[in-house]
């Protein structure tokens, strides 16, 4: 953060540089036209030519410099926040954090910390030293001049960003809100497309992204207004700025007080200063929509995750020559802001290499054990695994033991080899190829599975996922209904295919088919059924 800190001022100062070589270059060119009016010898003027040379390559290369500078502390600082921020999310993620807001986060909240530097304080410091330099310069060569000089620059630079900044702050916070709300209902839209059409609903959906896009389109238009007034504002004290100083260079020139030479440089450098401060109402209201941007990742990163490692973790046990052993005991569950417990009093055994299937109905509590034993959700009673208990060990080393295949497994818009490999970023394709024919799929290996997974079955999706999850050789997997979106005949066989690809493992396989192992022509690989009663009924039925 410091390189960052040192690399944002570096641009600032770059961009002060040149802004007052522009101001250099104004009062020199002005000195070097009056003075070439009177046809001196042309070594009389070399030094101002020399000077208006160096002025004019100064400023170009100062300017340049400054944005390589200001871009790259600008992208280090954004690559840094958006790190911090997928790393908070990733902890706020199993507390069932929406996902249509989350995008929005990501898009407008953390991009607009790069735009805070870039277009909001960098700008203010370059022109605040540009404008002191030019008004050094006019006090120097005129004291009523600089005075004038300084009342137009408050009143352009400070005032009219005031000003805008005053009329825009609540167009701002509408317009942050406005953005985010038209981010949730956008993703919202295009993630329930095809329902929408099955049900005619798009007509009413087509109406509420409009009134979110009005309402947005209003804000800004606020913003706009008010940015026109304060550039209106600037324009006019920068116009009243040079005849000003005219009015008082002219007497002074004609009154012999003054060098009739510097007129021109009077006159023409209010309007280098101007230069400077021109940009100060669009960086007030950059500022503005920042702070509005900067409170929402403030929240989040403030955010307390719903599980957090211990102070002081356990050491996992080791799985590299067995399979460890699952226990749990009287198992109490409750999401945050929840009313009631998920789970109460569950109790289960997973003996190396058991395969046990979990029923019960829906809201029963079937994906909480799964939550619990991933260390997605803090718990009361005791899970161990392996003689260790879970609570005891960091979320990370618990998720090596215990893995997840889920029925809702994303699928990225990627080859079939690229979205296995998620599991072990650098597995070669022979081995990709392995666990992609023990969950018995036959897909190329370069075959492309569209965005969602739209290029391939519900079936090969949810094989694609238990490949993922056999390259990572968990040692205890989680089905968590893995057939819930497919119809009955590919649902068997790929349960079947699952559990036989499990191999050794320890396989707790969450499911809706209800009955004991061999009334159904799934459940007759497992070993055991256990049913969960959700926490209001009494007991639970294995």
């Amino acid at each position: 953060m410091n390189t960052v800190k040192g690399r944002l001022l570096l641009g600032a100062g770059l961009g002060a540089l040149a802004l007052i070589c522009g101001v250099g270059l104004m009062a020199t060119s002005g000195w070097l036209i009056s003075r070439a009016s009177q046809q001196p010898p042309v070594l009389y003027l070399m030094v101002a030519i020399t000077a208006v040379r160096t002025f004019g390559l100064g400023r170009g290369v100062f300017r340049y410099a400054e944005r390589l500078a200001s871009h790259d502390a600008a992208l280090r600082l954004l690559t840094q926040t958006r790190v911090a921020v997928f790393a908070r999310l990733a902890e706020l993620a199993p507390g069932r954090l929406g996902a249509s807001r989350t995008l929005g986060l990501v898009v407008s909240g953390v991009d607009g910390v790069a735009d805070r530097w870039l277009r909001g304080r960098l700008p203010m410091i370059s022109a605040g030293a540009a404008a002191l330099a030019a008004v050094v310069l006019q006090t120097w060569l005129l004291p009523s001049a600089g005075l004038v000089l300084l009342a137009g620059l408050l009143l352009g630079g400070v005032a009219a960003p005031l000003v805008a900044g005053a009329a825009a702050r609540r167009a701002a916070e509408r317009e942050a809100r406005g953005r985010d709300r038209m981010v949730e209902v956008t993703t919202r839209t295009l993630h329930g497309l095809p329902e929408l059409v099955a049900y005619g609903a798009v007509p009413s959906r087509l109406d509420e992204l409009a009134r979110a896009d009005a309402e947005l389109n209003r804000a800004s238009a606020r913003s706009a207004w008010s940015l026109g007034a304060a550039d209106a504002l600037t324009v006019l004290s920068c116009g009243a700025a040079v005849f000003a100083s005219l009015a008082l260079a002219v007497p002074a020139a004609r009154a012999g007080t003054l060098d009739p030479l510097l007129v021109a440089v009077l006159t023409l450098t209010p309007l280098a200063a101007f230069e400077a401060v021109a940009a100060l109402s669009a960086a007030a209201q950059q500022l503005l929509r920042s702070r509005a941007d900067d409170a929402l990742l403030r929240r989040v990163l403030a955010a307390t995750p719903p599980v957090q490692d211990p102070a002081q973790p356990a050491t996992p046990p080791t799985t590299e020559r067995f399979i460890p052993a699952v226990s749990v005991r009287g198992l109490r569950v409750r999401w945050p802001g929840a009313a009631r417990d998920a789970l109460d009093g569950f109790d289960l055994e997973l003996p190396p290499g058991r395969k046990v299937a979990v029923f019960g109905a829906s809201g029963a509590g079937k994906s909480t054990l799964a939550a619990a034993l991933l260390r997605f959700v803090e718990y009361e009673g005791s899970i161990t695994v392996g003689g260790v208990e879970l609570a005891e060990l960091r979320g990370d080393d618990a998720r090596r033991i215990v893995g997840l295949c889920a029925q809702d497994a994303h699928v990225f818009d990627t080859t079939v080899a690229e979205n296995v490999r998620l599991a072990k970023p650098g597995a070669s394709d022979a081995e990709v190829a392995a666990v992609l024919r023990r969950a018995g799929l036959t897909l190329p290996l370069d075959r492309r599975v569209g965005e969602h997974g739209a290029a391939v079955s519900g079936g090969e999706r949810q094989r694609i996922a238990l490949a993922r999850a056999l390259l990572a050789d968990f040692p205890v997997l989680i089905l968590d209904e893995p057939d819930a979106h497919l119809d009955e005949d590919t649902a068997d066989r790929v349960l079947t295919d699952l559990l036989r690809a499990a191999g050794d493992r320890t396989v707790l396989l969450i499911t809706h088919r209800p009955g004991v192992p061999g009334a159904d022509s799934v459940l007759r690989h497992v070993d055991e059924v256990v049913t969960v009663l959700a926490p209001d009924s009494v007991g639970a039925a294995a």
